[in-house]
């Protein structure tokens, strides 16, 4: 562990020039059934395994191993302001819990290696699932609750799962979507079919069940409410579970972890970036369907011996039903939150929120605010920073990382953040920036290029694609010319105090008239104007210049979108205050106005979407939509 003296320079340094002495130190943080014999083995590149030879198991370590000493403290808090329940389990009772699922799911027959695809709404029952799993060595999926049949089946077909696990409905904005009818139909259109479904009743709509494949959990619960089921000690390389990354088209990409590896780097996590201790309490306002509800709502909290909420609704809604702006903020009151985790669309919409909410509630248990899934702009960073008063700080990672690659490690020594910035290299992360054309390295200030890593990756990281290790290595490490190093596919630069700013995907990177743009820079010349609340820019075909920018801009006054020359006069003032920072190359084409922008249910942007629908395409997989109207109305603009 760091002294209190060391610098974080000096932290990253050790890492980097003797990771097996650095990593062995970090694995301390966790239990283990036997030790490893080999910290890192990278002898086939790019592939690499952690702590060989070593046993453990992530549900011991989220869950068993804190009973002693805390058994009777707050270990997952559930919240669902759609359904106005409340509840908090003990390590104790989530203890039990999870016994009663795991012997459950294995009286179906799942065994170590089997898959288990987790179909859910944000309910304490999928934590009480995916901790099952871990526990009895299954291997579990979790797709995204509500996802429509054709893809959820072309998952059922990806991970071969030997049982699902689902519920009859989830609920978003008081707007009940059956499951059940999903998962039938989605089992209908795959090959694969499981050996049996669980089915948590939550008494929001009616299920049908299937004669000799369906079974209710509270039946089984009821069965094995007594039930002790050991934690398997599993090989610190078996495969704790796939992801599959989120925008995938045709063939779905499982992203493949492994158990010990992460266990170690979410603890070493929680310890150095997040700065948390045990007995605190987490926030993360994420849904498990995503990298970050398994890192930071489940897995990392748990084994940090933190109280971890869950939390099922709208930042905007209360647990009566009623519109409540403060939802979230009463939480980290009610239950002294030290550390949250949100998404900057999510601060977006409650910085529409009446001002004076930030200030109703005590918060002043909150140490930090973190946010990550999609670059942060500068004026949401200081509307928020002034309105908390406590440190604003981004973190870039993706699902395939599995924690944070740039951010700031406040456990280890306090550093200031920059608005726009998630900050620096994390330790264990070779990160550099290249020419995408040529592979060479780019080490001045401010030079643009794609941000990579070199290997070997650190604990945590991917293992490889489920099934297919070949598709890992040819999408991820053999994009950059001449050189054999992990792509992010963003692009990005670093400052002269060494701080990395994202400037958005390489994919979506904009060629206007041979200018290479990244939407990141456009977006923030057109956030920073004062009647700007939200935007989205889009590279859109054109058959003169290969492509244009297209921007949708939320007004900070409605009144704009009825008012056409209101709106010309914005339009106006935006294009001349993008030609003032970046340029004429860089003025969008047009400036339209809408209500909303398209997000999934997470509040991540759609800009692929939005970009489809621009140039006539079809927009792929909408099912993670939160709203459809806003969609509908990218293309009524287009029209007008």
């Amino acid at each position: 562990m760091p002294k209190a003296h060391t610098s974080y320079a000096e932290f990253y340094k050790q890492s980097i020039d003797q990771p097996d002495a650095f990593w062995a130190e970090q694995a301390k943080l966790i239990d283990w059934f036997e030790p490893f014999t080999r910290v890192c083995n990278d002898d086939k590149p790019p592939f690499v395994h952690w702590f060989e030879g070593g046993k453990t198991n992530l549900c011991h370590n989220a869950v068993d191993r804190h009973l002693a000493t805390r058994g009777e403290q707050a270990a997952l808090i559930y919240v669902s302001s759609e359904t106005g329940v409340e509840k908090t389990y003990s390590f104790g009772q989530l203890h039990l819990e999870v016994q009663r699922m795991a012997a459950s799911l294995k009286a179906m027959g799942v065994g170590r290696g089997d898959r288990v695809l987790i179909y859910m709404p944000m309910i304490a029952e999928a934590a009480f699932a995916m901790l099952a799993c871990a526990r009895i060595g299954a291997i579990h999926c979790v797709v995204f609750g509500g996802f429509a049949s054709g893809s959820l089946a072309s998952r059922i077909d990806d991970a071969l799962p030997k049982v699902i696990v689902s519920a009859d409905a989830g609920s978003r904005s008081g707007k009940v979507t059956a499951y059940k009818p999903l998962l039938d139909e989605a089992i209908r259109l795959s090959s694969h079919k499981p050996e049996a479904v669980l089915l948590v009743d939550r008494g929001l709509a009616a299920m049908d069940m299937t004669p000799g494949r369906d079974l209710r959990w509270s039946d089984l619960r009821a069965k094995y409410m007594h039930a002790v089921v050991a934690c398997e000690a599993l090989d610190s390389t078996a495969i704790s579970y796939t992801i599959y990354t989120s925008g995938t088209t045709g063939k779905p990409k499982g992203v493949q972890r492994d158990t010990g590896g992460y266990a170690v780097a979410l603890a070493a996590s929680m310890r150095h970036i997040f700065d948390c201790n045990a007995g605190e309490t987490y926030f993360s306002t994420s849904d498990i369907g995503w990298v970050v509800g398994h890192s930071y709502i489940i897995y990392g909290p748990l084994i940090a011996g933190m109280a971890t909420i869950m939390y099922e609704g709208l930042p905007t809604h209360g647990m009566d039903g009623q519109p409540n702006g403060g939802i979230w903020w009463s939480l980290v009151e009610k239950y002294k939150v030290t550390a949250m985790f949100s998404a900057p669309t999510a601060v977006r919409v409650l910085k529409k929120q009446d001002p004076a909410l930030l200030k109703k509630y005590d918060l002043s248990s909150l140490r930090a605010l973190y946010l990550a899934g999609e670059p942060l702009d500068e004026p949401t960073a200081r509307w928020i920073s002034d309105g908390l008063n406590v440190p604003i700080i981004d973190n870039y990672w993706q699902t395939e990382t599995g924690w944070p690659l740039i951010t700031i490690a406040n456990g280890v020594e306090k550093k200031p953040s920059k608005f726009g910035s998630p900050g620096i290299p994390m330790y264990g992360y070779r990160v550099k920036i290249v020419n995408e054309l040529t592979g060479d390295e780019l080490t001045g200030p401010n030079e643009k290029g794609v941000v990579v890593i070199e290997g070997p990756t650190p604990p945590g990281f991917m293992q490889t694609i489920w099934q297919d290790d070949a598709r890992f290595v040819n999408t991820y490490w053999k994009s950059v010319p001449g050189k054999m190093v992990y792509s992010t596919f963003d692009w990005g630069i670093r400052d002269e105090d060494g701080y990395y700013f994202i400037l958005g995907r390489t994919d979506d990177v904009i060629n206007v008239a041979g200018h290479r743009l990244g939407t990141r820079e456009i977006e923030e010349s057109i956030s920073g104007h004062v009647s700007v609340a939200e935007v989205a820019v889009v590279g859109v075909a054109d058959a003169l210049k290969g492509q244009v920018a297209m921007a949708f801009v939320v007004p900070r006054d409605s009144s704009v979108l009825g008012d056409r020359a209101a709106a010309m006069k914005l339009e106006g003032e935006i294009m001349k205050r993008v030609d003032g920072d970046l340029g004429a190359v860089a003025r969008p084409s047009r400036v339209r106005f809408v209500s909303a922008l398209p997000k999934t249910r997470s509040g991540k942007l759609l800009r692929r979407a939005i970009q489809a629908v621009c140039e006539g395409r079809d927009a792929g997989d909408l099912t993670t939509l939160d709203d459809p109207a806003a969609l509908q109305q990218i293309r009524e603009r287009l029209l007008s």
